[in-house]
């Protein structure tokens, strides 16, 4: 059993009915939101570890919700639609959710995915702090600042990172990515990769069109490089 909050937002009073019948069974707690305001009023009062948020409601839509809530809480969020399209995928993650599912969804397939959102939120795996001539990732202390100032990371864009500075110089293949970040479950949503990689390069790189840190390796995945460790090794020739 687990002790776990979940914020369920959606503006159908019967689908947060289910959801909550499935949650409690498996020992989470339960809060409801009946649109994104309300959403956004319920986290300045509540901690909460996780939210699902639909996409389509009226007033402030999911999207917009997802991108208010990220500007202030860290918390996993699953984003519930009946869309499937890879622009509505891309659209969701953008806006900072960080998992994705497509309605009608059985309990099994959702309660997996709430399952690997939670236990790779609170991993206690940390690699060493990360120090280059602008770049500062301390793990530990889930601080990463880039030239002085703070950056702030989103929890999947945090992890990603993580898992690529882990296994710094190696040619990640887009499946052991998804697989190490998303759950066992994935590994052919590469649209994921692809947005969580733009997400950190807009954030970590000095330059983001010409990335010095996360490298694309053409038709296999991403490498996280530093480029003072390339000169030393080019100057030790």
């Amino acid at each position: 059993m687990t002790s776990a909050t979940v914020l369920v937002v959606d503006n159908e009073a019967q689908i947060r009915r289910v959801l909550r019948t499935i949650l409690s069974s498996h020992g989470y707690s339960v809060l409801e939101a009946s649109g994104g305001e309300e959403s956004i009023e319920k986290l300045r009062e509540e901690k909460v570890d996780l939210i699902l948020l639909d996409v389509n409601m009226p007033g402030m839509s999911g999207m917009e919700a997802c991108a208010e809530i990220r500007r202030s809480c860290d918390a996993p969020i699953i984003m519930l639609t009946v869309r499937n399209s890879e622009r509505d995928k891309v659209q969701a993650l953008d806006a900072g959710a960080d998992d994705y599912v497509v309605k009608p969804f059985g309990a099994d397939e959702l309660m997996a995915r709430v399952r690997a959102a939670l236990r790779r939120a609170t991993s206690t795996e940390y690699p060493p702090t990360f120090i280059s001539s602008d770049l500062k990732i301390d793990f530990e202390k889930r601080f990463v600042s880039l030239k002085g100032q703070a950056v702030r990371l989103t929890p999947k864009e945090f992890e990603l990172l993580r898992h690529l500075v882990a296994n710094e110089g190696k040619a990640l293949p887009h499946r052991r990515l998804l697989q190490a970040v998303w759950g066992p479950d994935y590994g052919d949503e590469t649209e994921y990769l692809r947005v969580f990689i733009n997400q950190l390069r807009k954030k970590i790189e000095p330059e983001p069109g010409r990335p010095r840190y996360i490298h694309t390796e053409p038709w296999i995945g991403y490498r996280f490089q530093s480029p003072e460790k390339v000169r030393n090794s080019k100057a030790v020739k």
